[in-house]
């Protein structure tokens, strides 16, 4: 296998799994998003994406919260809302979860799933922050990584004129890349837009998008979810990240795992290997 980048003219597999619960109980939340936040960034993505990506909607209350292994094999990027009911998703879906974005799946976390136990599995820390939701915040996302093809057309700044604060410190491990840093009215700055590599698979936190604002109709905010879903694709087809293969000496460039009966065969064809020296080409 090679590292080049993936030629493949597929649509984008995009999954959008949302907590859906605020939706169901606060009637503020249940007018500016009457078919669920899920629906709303689902369909910002297909607005500005069109046939290039294919979108989908889970929920927590799905069977297995929607992450069935089915579901995730097809699914090249995960888009992952939730805010206050983090600890009813199951442990074994946060690990198969995990596996996925591992072995090259990738996956954008929204707002306060900071705390979702996905995210905090991924950068191994607490992921807590300062925040405050008085009404009267306005945001200012700021694009401090003009190159960088998350920023490609976002508004500079990019104005969402009411939404809870987030500040530092913000307990992450130090970012791959910072793409965006927000201002707000107490003076108070926080990264909220960054990015990380996991295993095979890429991770984007973007920060706005509290429930009582409208901040996911909001065009720019739009753009820059697309524009994650673009950047977090795969670049080559997944593989196993939790299987550590053997090499043989001399055969530096060629892994390979035993099977069941104990022979060897190649990590990647998983065809029959013989080893040098017995008589049989290799």
């Amino acid at each position: 296998m090679t590292d080049s980048t993936s030629t493949s003219t597929a649509p984008i597999r995009v999954t959008v799994w949302g907590e859906n619960r605020h939706e169901q109980i606060n009637p503020v939340v249940r007018g500016i998003y009457p078919e669920g936040m899920h629906t709303t960034i689902a369909d910002g993505i297909r607005g500005l994406l069109g046939d290039e990506a294919t979108v989908t909607t889970r929920v927590l209350d799905d069977p297995e919260h929607g992450m069935t292994e089915e579901t995730l094999a097809a699914t090249d990027v995960l888009l992952w809302w939730g805010h206050t009911a983090h600890e009813e998703v199951t442990d074994e879906v946060v690990e198969r979860i995990q596996r996925h974005v591992l072995e090259g799946m990738g996956i954008i976390v929204l707002h306060s799933g900071h705390h979702s136990k996905i995210f905090r599995r991924l950068m191994g820390t607490t992921c807590s922050l300062r925040w405050r939701n008085d009404g009267s915040d306005r945001e200012l996302v700021w694009t401090v990584s003009p190159r960088h093809p998350i920023a490609e057309g976002v508004p500079q700044p990019l104005v969402i004129p009411g939404q809870e604060m987030y500040g530092e410190f913000f307990d992450i491990p130090d970012p791959d890349e910072l793409i965006f840093l927000s201002t707000f009215t107490g003076g108070e700055v926080f990264r909220s837009g960054i990015t990380y590599r996991r295993g095979y698979g890429r991770v984007f936190y973007f920060s706005p998008g509290d429930e009582v604002y409208p901040v996911y109709h909001n065009p720019g905010v739009q753009r820059v979810i697309a524009n994650g879903v673009r950047w977090a694709r795969p670049t080559r087809e997944r593989e196993s990240y939790l299987v550590t293969p053997m090499y043989l000496p001399g055969e530096f460039d060629r892994p390979v795992l035993t099977d069941e009966n104990g022979g060897l065969i190649d990590y990647y064809t998983r065809e029959p290997v013989a080893v040098r020296g017995e008589g049989a080409a290799s």
